[in-house]
């Protein structure tokens, strides 16, 4: 506008044709041109002031009205100037601009000022017609600016959209290189510690049983290398067929329940079920040699939590096994040898205590005493080393008989409690009678709960207490003996029925045993298919938990 203005103002200086008809009116138009210049700097720089820019065509309307005026008033052949400003207002935002430019339109035109000559019929009907004729363009280009707008609107959301999602396609990418770096560091740590796991052999597999992992430890243990395994072979085939058909006897599929491969299901049921399992197997070498080993099943999943294949973690138990084997012959050799000596040894004492024609003294006869106890000690603990050969081998047997197990608990407290009484400690007894019939050996089942009733005693302090109750649970007959002893440390407990074995407190209170006498029982119950739990807290107590199954008819008849 203002350049328009500044040529309009250079054409009536040089022009001889036109002249400032009023040069007050020109004047003033000129000084509105300069002020609403002056505005729409500032505006420019000061986008807060943004929203009074339509000041500015307003101004320029008045001030051109001036200037044509000033400039022969309806013969000013500056009139066109107007359409700068009519453009300006029509192009905003709303429809009231189409009105307001037809108004400003028609003040423009008019002599509002007072200016120049009276006016003639010709001005007042262009003074009339021209601001209809301006209001129609204004119309249209106040439709085609709110259509652009729309336009530039739509475009810019569209440009904020893919900008956006090229943000977010960049942080994508960026997480995606992230998470693929901390993959590769994964599977390079992963395979670092399978290449490091050399004892033990580490197989994966997918659903079906092929083989998709292979470590060291089952190169050297299987004597082939990844290539010739993984992808070709299926890990059933390193197992013995025999042992996967008795274990397949063993869980008993249901009748018309499918196995696509049963030899692999034998393997992993358990683990498929949601539980590790662990287990010896043997296998089977390509040299064909065997191997007994200790084989750990896991599922793997995917990160959908669904099941993805399986990990066998072996570890080769065949010399172990040969040691303990060793070890239970050595042992159950040791036991026939010394028992034989040791009923001698007894014999002869029984005989010098009862020779009526040799009396001996009161002090030879505590000596013999002494020495008989400790024979009898000695012989029990023969026995005792003897029968965990048995359970070893799998060799001991038990004489199954219709029994009530209340007499038996209550013979076992009576022979304990002169031991409890000369150690201060109190027994306390819940038997119920009639109730508590199992299918048992009497010997064996006394056995156990003499154990269990000596061991409360031994390691509970003087002025302690023992409870013992037999009472009945469902299907079961439940033995529950509870000490106020020393207790046991929960990470020793797994350890508990181990042969030879005795919790850090006992060694610590020079508690005599060998740690023989949890074996045994443990066995015992397991031969009676019973169940034997513990639990201890160290300074407060244990409690054992025998659980036999109740006589088949006794089930019937509840």
């Amino acid at each position: 506008m203002a350049v328009a203005f500044f040529a309009a103002v250079v054409l009536v200086l040089v022009s001889p044709n036109i002249d400032f008809t009023v040069w007050p009116a020109a004047l003033l138009g000129m000084w509105g041109i300069i002020i609403a210049t002056a505005i729409s700097a500032l505006f420019s720089y000061q986008p807060s002031l943004s929203r009074l820019a339509i000041l500015v065509p307003v101004l320029d309307l008045l001030a051109l009205s001036l200037f044509r005026a000033g400039t022969g008033g309806g013969a000013s052949p500056f009139s066109s100037l107007i359409i700068i400003p009519v453009v300006w207002i029509a192009a905003e935002h709303g429809r009231r601009y189409i009105f307001i430019a037809a108004l400003g339109t028609a003040v423009a035109l008019s002599d509002l000022f007072g200016f120049g000559a009276t006016a003639t019929q010709n001005d007042l009907l262009r003074s009339v017609f021209a601001p209809v004729i301006f209001a129609m363009a204004a119309a249209i280009i106040n439709e085609l600016s709110r259509q652009g707008r729309v336009q530039v609107e739509s475009i810019r959301r569209l440009a904020e959209e893919r900008e956006l999602m090229l943000r977010g396609a960049e942080d994508y990418t960026k997480r995606l290189r992230e998470n693929e770096a901390q993959l590769r560091a994964a599977d390079k740590l992963t395979r670092s510690v399978l290449d490091a796991v050399t004892e033990q052999s580490v197989i994966g597999t997918d659903v079906t049983g092929r083989i998709d992992v292979w470590n060291p430890g089952a190169e050297r243990m299987l004597g082939l290398i990844a290539a010739e395994t993984q992808n070709k072979r299926f890990i059933y085939e390193f197992h013995l067929d025999e042992e996967l058909d008795e274990r397949s006897r063993e869980l008993n599929y249901p009748p018309g329940e499918t196995v696509l491969t049963p030899g692999f299901s034998a393997l992993v049921e358990s683990a498929r079920l949601g539980t590790p399992e662990v287990r010896q197997w043997t296998y089977r070498r390509t040299d064909g040699l065997q191997l007994a080993v200790e084989v750990a099943v896991t599922r793997r999943v995917n990160d959908a939590g669904e099941t993805a294949g399986y990990l066998f973690v072996a570890t080769d138990v065949t010399q172990a096994l040969e040691v303990s084997r060793l070890k239970d012959e050595f042992v159950g050799l040791i036991s026939h040898e010394l028992r034989t000596p040791l009923s001698s040894i007894l014999g002869y004492l029984e005989l010098m205590r009862d020779d009526a024609d040799d009396p001996l003294s009161d002090e030879q006869m505590m000596y013999l005493g002494i020495a008989e106890r400790n024979a009898h000690r000695l012989l029990r603990l023969v026995g005792d080393l003897l029968f965990t050969a048995q359970v070893g081998a799998n060799s001991f047997s038990i004489d199954v008989a219709r029994l009530d197990v209340a007499p038996i608990v209550r013979a076992s407290i009576e022979s304990a409690t002169p031991v409890a009484t000369a150690q201060n400690v109190s027994i306390s007894a819940t038997v119920l009678d009639g109730v508590a019939v199992v299918m048992g050996d009497v010997t064996r089942i006394g056995q156990a709960v003499d154990n269990l009733l000596s061991n409360a005693i031994k390691f509970t302090p003087r002025g302690g207490s023992v409870a013992i109750t037999l009472t009945c649970d469902g299907d079961n007959v439940i033995i529950r003996l509870t000490d106020t002893g020393m207790g046991i440390p929960a990470g020793e407990l797994d350890q508990l029925f181990s042969r030879f074995f005795r919790a850090s407190t006992a060694t610590r209170a020079a508690v005599p045993g060998v740690g023989l006498g949890l074996t045994i029982t443990k066995a015992i119950v397991d031969a009676h298919g019973g169940d034997l739990d513990v639990e201890s807290e160290v300074g407060v107590g244990t409690t054992f938990i025998v659980r036999l199954p109740k006589a088949a008819d006794e089930v019937a008849a509840a």
